[in-house]
């Protein structure tokens, strides 16, 4: 939900501080909880201790007055001795228990009952309204009654002589400036704040305005908008349920995904406990529940959507089962049901794979609580998603059903209620690869129960057409007609040859898009460019079919419109922070009349001016949080109806008689389903959108399909909060709506619950009785409306009135003809499983791909839990294995020890040059790389293979010595320029002490002192230097510390893997030189003249 309610405290602290008016009283309060330090808080708050008190709970709850739950008139002891009988105090408010923890203290304000008057400004979908009333207090009685009203437009500049004059007639006069001022200040912080709710009663009004009782609630998807203004903003639970950690932590992953990541703790103790995939469809499941007596047993209610990662689902699977097993046991065990519609474009697989992890970790807990798991999932790879389930149903020890596409959606609901029996053998429908096969669309799949089975019919005309006329041999009779005058038709917003443009870079949808555009045999793509305002003009690449084509990307959108002037819809994929712009910018070009705004999230505020500017243009809006809709055989909006397979099973592909509206994008795809399998197919469908005020109503897109003659059928799938339903009852009552219509609204469950739910969606929140789905329901039923007895009946009911409407002749099903064969996608039939092919390219030490990164076999976060350090992970990626401490810090020490040597060296020298030249860092550490040879620093991997091959072939270092003389060979590691016997280099004795002192064994690093010993007999600077002393340590540290093989550490050596620590340590060297050049302000070098040698050859 967007709208959330804050604490009293935390509301009036905004006021506090944002209200501009000069007759506002200044009003401090002091919050007390069970943690709270008395005397701290009198040091924070002086006035507690000369000030006359208020003290009330802070939690949420309505009409404390009444219940004795707020102590007045008191000083800090009496606060004290009242909150101490209080605090931690278990209360029944209505059908909730809680205890009370959270609690305010303010001054009192002496005032007479006369001086109360009522305020209350809320928002509605064209306006705001401010509610007053004269006579406030706890006795105001039903303000809806008693209160007048002022209504504000959206963009009106409120003035305080409107403010008097419809709403104070009955104040004082002498009140009327005060009371104007302060109402019309505090209407600005209502808008500028984001507030969608705010109450004040009592509003004291004496010499100044006091605020003293508060509720308030506020719009929580505008914090990106206002989080300097609103601080850290506290939404806290309603009253009667625990805030539980997990939960906590759930809102956490959510704050930090892409995805949607919803759960609410009902019952801990409860027996069904549910992980759903959809916004719609997790209401669905818990209303199912509710419906077949399950709501005192329920659990939790929780969704996870918008495509997760398979980590990020793990994690979320992992509490929740962490949660369904501590605590007392059942004594007919627990079930668990892991439910969803059809996914449009969540992968499945994917995320049932991350659900598969967490239920074998906790296997056994599953069994100790006799668990058992109903499944039910279609969307993206959910075959492979199934059979991963039911593999692991195989091992996992406890009663696992697995379900698909073929069983309606709540079924399973039924079943693990012991409701409805358990199919021994449940039906499978075709693979995601069958369908792709010439002909599989073909087969039949209306649901076995069916009292009828009609196939779909093969076409359809995509413009209305006159009433008896034959679209496409598909229609044999004409609708009944209303005996009252039709309003005018709507026109349809999509056509065969409908186009659009898609802004941002979506290339998955816009295939998707393609994929369905010649599935239905368009003529050419749907989609004419993108937009993207983050790179230049270019073009993308996307399969039309089989074969090749390019789609531009605009900059610009005013440069997309004009080298596309007739294309009228755009597809805004925009984030929820740029959505309102990129769509306002959209509605400047008169060409466009639809934009489908997919982003969930735009703040209340800026999606009802969207609506104003909206309807002043004639422009349609379908969303925001929208999947978009789908015209079979015409059009598709992004990643509406799925992948392929979906389409085809569901016949999308090719319009059928029957016409839908829903809030759900998730369930508007199941809605596909339901009605391909009971129906000859859908005409058109769209997901309004699951905010408080979707920018298109039920009824605009209910009217549209109503006068199109090819619609023969409705459904409406609605739901708990807002009133658009009963605009549809009226337009049935009245005969604006005659076609059979068949109707639900979701969310019946709302009502069992003790305290207040906030369900998946936005707008799925009750604030009167009248939005409940259960009164709704029965308007509906009323009107005329065929009402199932739950969503469980929902199918039923579909197939009923479509048998009745063929029995009449109203529509006769044709036969069905295949669509086209569409290649797929390689990526995709690789997931699958269908195709292999040889990699590009293998690695070894580095996994990137899952949630975590991973050095050879170890994720970064053991990574730096286990303190590897560098020297570790340099093992992980060099030798994909740990090697012990002492290694590790050997390898450590030969970093340090060569990363630099100072500036005259060639390497270095070269790096400076290059950096003075103005070349950049990159450019000048190569420079400086590039002189390493066996010349400079390559001596270490020259020096390990001459002393390992003389030492393993048994020369004495006698023997080597002599032989290399008699070759005219150097001795690698051997000789400095300056160091001697007698001014020995500190960092070959650093090195020398640690492996003796350390390393197992030090053969090779003992046979080369001994060769260090002849040598420096003849001269004594031709002692071991430290290329020698790596080289030697290097091979004794490989051979001898049990992790490799000599075979192994031959071959290390053999690689250049001792040169590479010389590289790697001197490249810290080199970029230092470049960093102090450039700190330096150091110009281009030349080198002197009188440095030069001129050696030129002489002419005659």
């Amino acid at each position: 939900m967007s709208a959330k309610a804050i604490r009293e405290a935390a509301g009036k602290d905004l006021l506090r501080r944002f209200v501009k008016s000069r007759v506002l009283a200044e009003s401090p309060c002091a919050v007390v909880t069970e943690d709270t330090d008395w005397a701290l808080l009198a040091q924070q708050h002086p006035w507690l201790q000369t000030e006359r008190l208020v003290v009330k709970p802070d939690q949420l709850i309505k009409r404390r007055g009444k219940l004795g739950l707020i102590k007045v008139n008191t000083d800090l002891a009496g606060a004290k001795e009242w909150l101490s009988t209080r605090m931690g105090q278990e209360i029944q408010v209505g059908p909730a228990s809680g205890k009370l923890k959270n609690f305010i203290i303010e001054p009192f304000v002496p005032h007479k009952p006369a001086e109360e008057v009522y305020v209350c400004i809320y928002c509605q979908r064209d306006n705001d309204v401010i509610l007053f009333h004269h006579a406030g207090g706890v006795d105001v009685g039903n303000v809806d009654a008693k209160a007048v009203r002022s209504f504000v437009d959206l963009e009106e500049d409120l003035t305080a002589q409107k403010i008097k004059t419809e709403l104070l007639g009955k104040v004082a006069a002498e009140k009327q400036d005060m009371l104007a001022e302060f109402i019309q200040a505090l209407y600005k912080q209502f808008k500028d704040l984001y507030f969608t709710y705010l109450e004040i009663n009592p509003l004291v009004v004496t010499d100044k305005v006091y605020i003293l009782d508060l509720a308030a609630k506020i719009d929580s998807t505008a914090e990106f908008l206002c989080k300097v203004q609103w601080g850290d903003l506290e939404f806290p639970p309603p009253f009667g349920r625990e805030a539980f950690a997990e939960e906590a932590y759930i809102a956490d992953l959510d704050a930090k995904s892409g995805a949607s990541l919803k759960l609410t703790i009902l019952n801990p103790k409860g027996r069904i406990w549910t992980m759903v995939a959809g916004g719609g469809a997790s209401v669905i499941y818990s209303d199912t529940i509710c419906d077949l007596g399950g709501a005192s047993e329920l659990a939790n209610y929780g969704e996870y959507s918008g495509a997760p990662s398979e980590q990020q689902t793990y994690e979320y699977a992992k509490t929740l089962l962490g949660l369904m097993t501590k605590g007392d046991k059942h004594p007919d065990g627990k079930v668990l049901i892991i439910g969803g519609g059809i996914a449009n474009f969540t992968n499945v697989a994917s995320t049932f794979k991350g659900i598969v992890r967490a239920l074998r970790e906790m296997r056994e807990k599953l069994k100790e609580y006799a668990v058992s798991i109903f499944v039910r999932r279609g969307g993206p790879n959910y075959q492979e998603g199934l059979r991963v389930m039911r593999e692991l149903g195989t091992s996992l020890g406890v009663p696992m059903h697995v379900f698909g596409t073929e069983t309606h959606m709540t079924a399973i609901v039924g079943m693990a209620l012991g409701k409805r029996q358990i199919p021994d053998r449940p039906p499978m429908d075709n693979t995601t690869a069958s369908f792709l096969l010439s002909g599989s669309a073909s087969a039949s799949s209306i649901r076995p129960n069916s009292s009828s089975n009609p196939p779909s019919r093969t076409s359809s005309s995509s413009e209305p057409i006159a009433p008896g006329a034959t679209p496409g041999g598909a229609m044999a009779t004409a609708d009944s007609q209303s005996s009252q005058k039709a309003a005018p038709a709507k026109k349809p917003l999509f056509s065969k040859k409908s186009t659009c443009f898609l802004f941002g870079m979506q290339t998955k949808a816009v295939q998707g898009m393609l994929d369905f555009d010649h599935s239905c045999q368009r003529d050419t793509p749907s989609v004419v460019a993108m937009i993207y305002p983050f790179v230049g003009d270019h073009k993308q690449k996307f399969y039309w079919g089989h074969k090749e084509i390019l789609i531009p990307v605009f900059k610009s959108m005013a440069k997309a419109m004009k080298l596309h002037p007739k294309t009228d819809v755009m597809i805004n994929f925009a984030s929820l922070r740029s959505a309102y712009d990129s769509t306002v910018e959209a509605m400047q070009f008169p060409q466009i009349r639809t934009i489908a705004i997919i982003a969930e999230g735009i703040p209340e505020n800026k999606t009802r001016l969207l609506i104003k500017q909206a309807n002043e243009k004639g422009v349609s809006i379908i969303g925001p949080a929208t999947v978009g809709g789908i015209k079979p055989g015409c059009f598709k909006i992004g990643n509406t109806g799925g992948m392929l397979d979906n389409i085809l099973s569901s016949k999308l592909y090719r319009p059928g008689s029957v016409a839908y509206v829903s809030r759900s994008g998730g369930m508007s795809n199941e809605l596909n389903n339901i009605i391909s399998r009971n129906t000859d197919g859908v005409y058109e469908g769209v997901a309004i959108g699951g905010d408080r005020y979707p920018a298109t109503t039920f009824l605009d897109h209910l009217l549209r399909y109503h006068d199109d003659p090819n619609v023969k059928m409705l459904v409406l799938l609605g739901e708990v909060g807002g009133i658009e339903e009963y605009e549809v009852c009226k337009a049935i009552e009245n005969g604006r709506i005659h076609k059979p219509i068949v109707a639900w609204c979701i969310g019946t469950c709302a009502t069992m619950f003790s305290s207040e739910v906030q369900f998946g969606h936005a707008g799925a929140c009750a604030n009167a009785e009248r939005e409940t789905s259960r009164a709704k329901n029965q308007a509906l039923a009323v009107a005329g409306a065929y009402a199932p007895s739950s969503f469980d009946d929902l199918d039923q009911k579909i197939n009923e009135v479509y048998s009745q409407l063929v029995d009449e002749g109203k529509i006769v099903p044709q036969p069905e003809v295949p669509p086209p064969t569409v290649p797929m996608d390689y990526n995709w039939a690789r997931e699958l499983g269908l195709i292999r092919k040889p990699a590009s390219f293998m690695t070894s030490i580095v996994d990137e791909r899952g949630q975590e990164l991973m050095y050879g076999g170890m994720t970064i976060s053991n990574v730096f839990e286990q303190n590897v350090g560098i020297g570790g992970t340099l093992c992980l990626l060099w030798f994909q294995r740990r090697l012990p401490a002492y290694a590790t810090k050997f390898i450590e020490m030969c970093l340090i020890i060569s990363a630099d040597h100072g500036p005259a060296v060639s390497g270095a020298h070269n790096c400076i040059v290059t950096a003075r030249a103005g070349k950049d860092l990159i450019s000048s550490l190569c420079s400086g790389l590039l002189t390493i040879g066996e010349r400079f620093g390559g001596a270490l991997d020259g020096a390990a293979q001459q002393y390992t091959e003389a030492y393993d072939s048994g020369l004495i270092p006698m023997e080597f010595v002599n032989k290399t003389r008699s070759e005219h060979k150097l001795i690698m590691g051997i000789g400095h320029r300056v160091k001697s016997l007698n001014n020995p280099d500190q960092r070959v004795v650093i090195l020398k002490e640690f492996a003796k002192a350390n390393f197992p064994a030090t053969p090779l690093l003992d046979w080369a002192l001994e060769v260090e010993k002849i040598t420096t007999a003849k001269k004594p600077n031709l002692i071991l230097n430290v290329d020698g002393c790596i080289g030697a340590c290097m091979v004794d540290l490989l051979r001898n510390c049990g992790a490799f093989t000599n075979e192994e550490a031959a071959e290390y050596i053999e690689m250049g893997t001792l040169n590479a620590l010389f590289v790697l340590g001197r490249s810290m060297g080199f970029i230092g030189h470049y960093l102090d050049q450039r700190r330096l302000k150091q110009g281009l070098y030349r080198h002197p003249w009188d440095d030069i040698s001129y050696i030129l050859p002489e002419y005659n």
